[in-house]
């Protein structure tokens, strides 16, 4: 069977079961195998990829466990032009990291395969979450934030991802010339009023929905009466830790605003690199590894596993890419091994918690959304 056509069909079947039902080691035996045949598969495709697999100081083919398979630093995806598996084109989109001023992006590349994978993989995630129920969706963001064209950044790529679950998508932000940001509140007030009722699925980036929504209706003495609301939320901790406003503190300032509670408020994790896998809070504020992904958390001086209760870098797997070798990621955030295959939330496999970034690991940005000031 021609490689690709193999690969494809094992991620046909891992698309098809329950993301969080296999215990670490069923979970690990059966990513193990499908990693190899892929990370051949790109160094057949790509010859630089295959030059530095083949400097790995372990044979990968011969490879016992994940974590010693070859894995590259999430940096060198801000190569240019994108390393890639596939031809120019066979490229439908270019996803695009948000980045600070001065700093490069990170650019994966997408073929037609690998995004309806990177689809399907988000909506198991989120569905596992939320329920699988279409409703409306508020985003707290601009129009101009679901544009769809050729390169989609960070903040798009997460509103796109979320569009499934929509029966109609409401932006309630704009931007002035300037490209500050203006909660639009009276379009605001009749969503609320006429989605009372209703399942509401709200996202935006962490900190645009503090700043831009729940302080504006905090002054002005509004609160929303959406109790049957879920808040995802993403990205930009950095600003808020700036304004000492923590994970909890952030939940129940939204749940106050929307009227809801403050186990409707979830936080996740992704990154564009990682194609087709975020990780939510369970209700127990644990993030948690679905079936066609990995983590695994290295100490920061010697790069093995750490054990559970240890803090250590993280990283990222995905076997949903075929369009860029984004299978093992190793990034610059660190996080702490809370269980394995018994948080008390039901979902099996690894559980951790994000704590920061590495010490002078290069800031990312949180989203290509910035308020300008005149």
């Amino acid at each position: 069977m021609n490689v690709l056509l193999e690969i494809e069909e094992r991620l046909r079947a891992l698309l098809t079961e329950e993301p969080y039902r296999l215990d670490v080691s069923e979970h690990q035996a059966g990513l193990l195998a499908l990693l190899k045949t892929e990370l051949a598969y790109a160094c057949e495709r790509n010859q630089s990829f295959g030059n530095y697999i083949q400097a790995w100081p372990i044979d990968y083919q011969t490879s016992k466990r994940i974590a010693d398979l070859p894995f590259v630093p999430v940096g060198v995806f801000k190569s240019n032009p994108p390393l890639s598996l596939v031809e120019g084109s066979e490229i439908t989109r270019i996803l695009a990291s948000s980045a600070t001023t001065g700093q490069v992006p990170s650019r994966v590349v997408l073929d037609s395969a690998t995004a309806r994978r990177m689809t399907k993989g988000v909506m198991m995630i989120i569905r596992d979450f939320i329920g699988s129920s279409r409703r409306p969706y508020l985003v707290v963001d601009t129009p101009a934030a679901l544009a769809s064209n050729g390169e989609l950044g960070a903040r798009g790529a997460a509103i796109q991802g979320l569009r499934s679950f929509a029966t109609e998508i409401i932006c309630c932000l704009s931007a002035d010339a300037d490209g500050n940001l203006r909660l639009e509140g009276d379009k605001l007030l009749e969503c609320s009023k006429r989605w009372k009722d209703a399942e509401v699925l709200v996202y935006g980036f962490t900190y645009v929905i503090w700043n831009h929504l729940v302080k504006p209706l905090q002054s002005a003495g509004v609160r929303l009466d959406l109790p049957n609301v879920r808040v995802l939320h993403s990205g930009g901790w950095k600003r808020l830790q700036q304004e000492a406003v923590g994970k909890e503190a952030f939940a129940q300032g939204v749940a106050t605003t929307f009227g809801c509670s403050a186990d409707r408020v979830i936080d996740f994790y992704g990154m564009v690199e990682n194609v087709g896998v975020v990780y939510p809070d369970c209700d127990q504020g644990n993030k948690h590894v679905p079936a066609f992904a990995d983590v695994i958390i290295r100490n920061e001086l010697t790069l093995e596993p750490v054990s559970v209760g240890q803090r250590g870098l993280v990283q990222v797997s995905s076997v949903l890419p075929t369009s860029f070798p984004g299978f093992l990621l190793l990034t610059e955030d660190i996080a702490e091994l809370i269980h394995e295959d018994d948080c008390p939330c039901g979902r099996r496999g690894t559980a951790f918690r994000f704590v920061g970034r590495a010490p002078k690991a290069e800031i990312r940005g949180c989203g290509n959304l910035e308020t300008r000031r005149s």
